[in-house]
């Protein structure tokens, strides 16, 4: 008999920002697979004698690869099991998700995907700003700073990333943000645009940076290598709030 698998988004860290269902499906769950990021206090929600596995990818460490992510998934399914697949963020925004739920298709087996809150929002709320207002900002976009391959995509939408009108939200952006604020300068987005740069969140060592584009990605081309997790805001709305 199949079992079935619970994709819960666990949003950036802190417990209380998990929704009452994904607390629910955890303390059901016979297997935990969880990412890095997904970790902690999260699982301290988990049911005692629950098998919690770790099968987190981070840039610049020793990971997980994503076939064998996949090949837990259909064994511990296979056995009858309770699993829950525990991503952070929301685990529908450039959480690798599809190449997940392809390979429970194919195998047939059932699974829900639980939603949660993603760092933009997040952000956003720590830094005491909205992510949209009416008459300055009337879009959000979400992009990824990174391809398969760790470098800046080349075939983003520039145009649209260099409108002003609008908040742009960038993940696994720290180490290409400076290549990317060339282009949107090229592109004709001023230098001087506010920037919101985040890491860490909701968590003890949480860090929000208020500055412009310009500064960030000469702040990160300095910044060499680092292991925590961070996104990037920019646009009108990004340097408003209180520091």
């Amino acid at each position: 008999m199949s079992g079935f698998v619970s994709f819960i988004s666990a949003g950036p860290g802190d417990p209380e920002l998990l929704t009452l269902k994904g607390a629910a499906r955890l303390r059901e769950a016979d297997v935990v697979l969880y990412d890095d990021l997904a970790s902690g206090a999260i699982l301290d929600l988990a049911r005692p004698g629950a098998n919690l596995v770790a099968v987190g990818k981070r840039a610049g460490r020793a990971s997980t690869k994503q076939h064998h992510v996949n090949r837990l998934l259909i064994d511990y399914a296979a056995t009858g099991s309770r699993v829950v697949r525990l991503k952070s963020g929301d685990a529908g925004i450039f959480g690798r998700l599809e190449e997940e739920l392809e390979t429970l298709r194919e195998a047939g087996i059932g699974y829900e995907i639980v939603p949660g809150v993603t760092s933009a929002c997040v952000a956003a709320a720590q830094a005491g700003i909205p992510l949209t207002r009416r008459h300055t900002s009337r879009r959000v976009q979400f992009v990824t700073g990174a391809d398969v391959t760790g470098e800046l995509p080349q075939n983003l939408n520039w145009a649209a990333l260099a409108d002003p009108d609008a908040t742009t939200v960038v993940y696994m952006g720290r180490r290409t943000f400076p290549a990317l604020v060339a282009k949107l300068v090229e592109h004709g987005l001023s230098a001087s645009t506010p920037a919101l740069f985040a890491e860490s969140l909701g968590r003890t060592d949480e860090r929000l940076v208020r500055t412009t584009i310009a500064e960030l990605a000469e702040q990160l081309a300095r910044g060499g290598a680092a292991s925590t997790a961070a996104v990037i805001m920019f646009g009108a709305l990004a340097k408003g709030g209180s520091s």
